[in-house]
């Protein structure tokens, strides 16, 4: 069987690794052509992503699915392609923001809740400013630039294997038995209801600060995450506005960003700016991941913010329906009250 893979994001690499797998396991022979408009993998909105693998801090503000399909990335990044670091989140507010905390607790599970004492034992930085958390022990992180590279190689080192960089897949002729499109917001003109939203985030550099895991901070209109990296550096992110507009970080967002950074460590207004960023976000009205089939062509997009954490039991499920004819009704079905019905009833 002869596939092409357009796109590769997250989603698309994570949708080649997994029909090699499946292929692998199932004796099935598979020539597998991976397309990517850019130069190099990973430089759509991967390359601007937050990289948290954390399916249960997330359904505080998603439906039940994404946190039950994020729960195998886990599994993915950790052990099958070994790139994250499970040492957890946490989730802080401010003494005025306290109750945002508590709603957040009432809404999301798998986590414990520290005291001071606590908190401090886990993240000594973070002791000075806040005197509870909420810590979420499974939960995980990677650096997506690495990653990417990370599966980049993986599929590279496969026979069965190639690349094509720098190339328009809309140039090649269609001479394969399926298509798998991860193109993300790229697809728009062919994926109806498909919608951008522009996140921006920024990368400081501070010798004064030291954190081991994910942080986010809750606040009524300016909640923020900061990711530590390998490099000594942390991602500080995202913002969520509803454009379609994809370079340009505005004055505004970097201002927020980094107050609510400082709201997190005062170190952090001293920090070297070292990088920021911004990229469109594909999602669907209900912000809910697709998989669309037309023919011999299967869309995978809609993962809104939840690039790594959806790419691995989206890919997974792209392949069982392009070598099984498979159907995930949760993720499939066109009707959008039947899918979302689905989708609690799955849980």
């Amino acid at each position: 069987m002869r596939i092409r893979v357009i796109g590769a994001g997250a989603a698309g690499l994570t949708a080649a690794f997994e029909l090699v797998r499946q292929a692998r396991e199932t004796g099935r022979d598979l020539a597998l052509e991976i397309v990517e408009k850019q130069h190099a993998p990973g430089l759509g909105c991967s390359f601007y992503a937050g990289g948290m693998i954390a399916p249960w801090c997330e359904a505080e503000s998603t439906e039940p699915i994404v946190a039950r399909l994020g729960a195998e990335a886990l599994e993915f990044w950790t052990r099958v392609v070994p790139v994250a670091e499970r040492r957890g989140s946490l989730v802080v507010a401010q003494k005025r923001d306290r109750g945002e905390l508590i709603q957040f607790s009432k809404r999301t599970s798998h986590f414990a809740a520290l005291d001071g004492a606590g908190l401090a034992a886990l993240e000594p930085d973070l002791a000075e400013n806040f005197d509870t958390a909420l810590y979420f022990e499974e939960e995980a992180h990677l650096a997506p630039r690495v990653a990417m590279m990370e599966l980049a190689r993986l599929l590279a080192d496969e026979p069965n294997v190639t690349f094509q960089y720098g190339v328009d897949a809309a140039t090649l002729p269609e001479n394969c038995d399926w298509i798998i499109d991860c193109r993300g917001f790229g697809a728009k003109p062919d994926l109806s209801g498909l919608r951008g939203v522009k996140g921006e985030m920024m990368i400081l550099r501070s010798s004064e600060v030291m954190l081991s895991r994910p942080v986010r901070m809750l606040h009524p209109r300016h909640p923020v995450y900061v990711v530590p990296r390998p490099d000594g550096t942390f991602m500080i992110g995202a913002t969520m506005i509803e454009n379609e507009e994809r370079a340009r970080v505005t004055a505004q967002s970097v201002v927020e960003l980094v107050n609510s950074a400082f709201a997190i460590h005062p170190a952090f207004a001293e920090a070297e700016v070292v990088e920021t960023g911004s990229d469109v976000r594909p999602s669907f009205c209900d912000n809910l991941p697709r998989i669309r089939v037309e023919g011999r062509r299967l869309y995978l997009n809609g993962l809104y913010r939840h690039g790594f954490l959806l790419s691995p039991a989206l890919a997974s499920r792209a392949a069982h329906v392009v070598f099984d004819g498979a159907f995930f009704p949760e993720v499939m079905n066109e009707d959008r009250a039947q899918r979302r019905s689905l989708q609690r009833a799955v849980v």
